[in-house]
C-alpha cells in the first residue's frame, strides 16, 4: 500500500511541476517548424509497449505528405501522449484506439489553414454531463476508476494549456456506450 502511495504522490508531483511549466508558457507562442506526422509515430511509438501490455491495438490514419507548423515539440508529444494513454486506459474495453489526422485550408474553428487530429476510442464512452468540465484541474469523471488506473486529474487540464499555447483548440464528443473522440486542432502557419 506505502509503494502504491508513494508512486501516486511521485505522478502528482510530476504532473503539477509539468502543469506549471506549461501555465508559465502559455502566453509564449512557439516558434520552431516541427513534423506533425513524426510527433505522432514517435508518439506512438513510445506508447505501444502499454498498448500491447492492455491488448489495444493502435490504429494510425496519416496523411503521406508531412504536415509541418509551428510548434513545441516535446509539448506536442505530451498532448498526444497524455490523450492516447487515457484512451487505452479509459477506453481500453473497445480493443482498439484510432489516430487520425486531417488538414484543412480553412479550418472552421480556427478560422484560417489548420488540421484536426482526433483520437478515437470505442470503449464505454463519457456521459455528455462531464464533457466541458473535462479539462479542469483534478475533475474526474469516475474517482475511483481514476485512482485504480494511476490518474491524477491533471492531464487534460495539461492538454488544454499546451493546444492554447499553440492557439489551437481541443473538443471532446462521447456518449455512453459510443466511445469518446478527443479532437485537437492546430494551426498551420509558417514563422
Amino acid at each position: 500500500i506505502m509503494l502504491a502511495e508513494a508512486q501516486r504522490m511521485n505522478r502528482l508531483v510530476g504532473d503539477l511541476l509539468s502543469l506549471g511549466r506549461v501555465e508559465v508558457d502559455e502566453r509564449i507562442k512557439p516558434t520552431a517548424e516541427v513534423c506533425l506526422n513524426d510527433i505522432l509515430r514517435e508518439t506512438v511509438d513510445a506508447i505501444r509497449p502499454l498498448a500491447d501490455t492492455a491488448n489495444v491495438a493502435i490504429e494510425m490514419e496519416l496523411p503521406e505528405a508531412p504536415l509541418v507548423l509551428i510548434g513545441d515539440s516535446d509539448q506536442l508529444h505530451q498532448v498526444f501522449s497524455n490523450l492516447i494513454i487515457n484512451a487505452i486506459k479509459y477506453g481500453g474495453s473497445g480493443e482498439r484506439v484510432t489516430l487520425r489526422m486531417t488538414q484543412s485550408a480553412r479550418e472552421e474553428a480556427l478560422r484560417g489553414p489548420g488540421c484536426r487530429v482526433d483520437v478515437i476510442d470505442y470503449g464505454a464512452g463519457i456521459d455528455p454531463l462531464h464533457l466541458p468540465r473535462l479539462t479542469e484541474r483534478f475533475y474526474r469523471v469516475d474517482d475511483h476508476r481514476s485512482r485504480e488506473l494511476g490518474g491524477t486529474g491533471l492531464g487534460l487540464a495539461i492538454v488544454k494549456h499546451i493546444v492554447n499555447r499553440h492557439r489551437g483548440q481541443v473538443r471532446f464528443d462521447s456518449a455512453l456506450g459510443q466511445g469518446t473522440t478527443c479532437t485537437v486542432i492546430l494551426p498551420i502557419s509558417s514563422v
